[in-house]
């Protein structure tokens, strides 16, 4: 497994069990298993129940033992799952290219549209108020999948238990980014949707977030339309943040459009 980070070790140690047994809800442990089952995994893969439990509950359920850290530590396992496979499909890809398709994969609405096959919401604890709030469910959705890909990865120290079912949707994902006619310049494919549907340009809002050179997430760009904000994007320059935040309002308004047409 190599040199183990002593940060993750302190606060996460390994502690998987070949059962549930640890877990003093029944019902939850059944729950997991049935989880664990969908993901492709058998019962006696090495995960940490209590870290899966952990990563699939809400703030709102407990302010204590919640996923929250977890998701930091899969929001930086999902950029370098992304970023290796990636380098092993694309392999004569430039960094550029390669930057901004996985910019795309780790997206809140990549990462929620990979739950959500997963049915991840049906096991994720909730208070009563937030099962009833769909208010920032494709965010939570995401967030919770980053804190499942931390507490699967906490579990062996390596990604194991991750590839086996993740690259499938990685591959899917990614060639349909690479087909897709507008995903090299989606300011330029924004601009002629809001034009035709609109009669508006879109507005880009830029900040630089970053100070240090080189940063890949430097600047953070959002596109307004219509008095409201459709993306937002990061990128190590003004034009890569634009152009991850025009593919988010592209998708978004092309949703939105469909959704017009088929209540008309």
């Amino acid at each position: 497994m190599g040199e183990q980070n002593p940060a993750y070790v302190l606060l996460f140690p390994i502690a998987y069990s070949d059962d549930c047994a640890m877990l003093s809800d029944p019902y939850r442990a059944k729950q997991l298993k049935t989880f664990i089952a969908t993901l492709g995994l058998t019962d006696d893969s090495q995960v940490s129940w209590a870290l899966l439990d952990r990563a699939l509950t809400h703030p709102t359920y407990s302010p204590e033992e919640n996923y929250e850290q977890l998701e930091f530590v899969g929001d930086a396992v999902i950029r370098l799952v992304a970023g290796e496979f990636l380098f092993e499909r694309f392999s004569t890809a430039s960094e550029g290219e390669l930057s901004s398709i996985r910019a795309i994969l780790v997206s809140d609405r990549t990462l929620s549209t990979i739950a959500d096959s997963y049915g991840l919401d049906r096991y994720l604890k909730l208070s009563s108020g937030a099962i009833n709030d769909p208010t920032g469910e494709e965010s939570r959705r995401a967030a919770a999948f980053e804190a499942l890909l931390g507490a699967l990865y906490l579990s062996t120290r390596d990604f194991s238990l991750i590839r086996t079912w993740l690259d499938t949707h990685l591959t899917t994902h990614a060639d349909s980014i690479r087909n897709d006619p507008a995903y090299q310049n989606y300011k330029g494919a924004l601009q002629g949707l809001t034009q035709e549907h609109y009669q508006q340009l879109p507005e880009y809002r830029t900040t630089e977030i970053g100070q240090t050179h080189g940063d890949r997430e430097r600047f953070e760009a959002e596109v307004w339309l219509l008095g409201q904000c459709w993306g937002s994007g990061k990128g190590q320059s003004k034009k890569a943040a634009e152009q991850v935040a025009a593919r988010v309002a592209y998708r978004a308004l092309q949703d939105e459009l469909s959704l017009s047409a088929s209540t008309e």
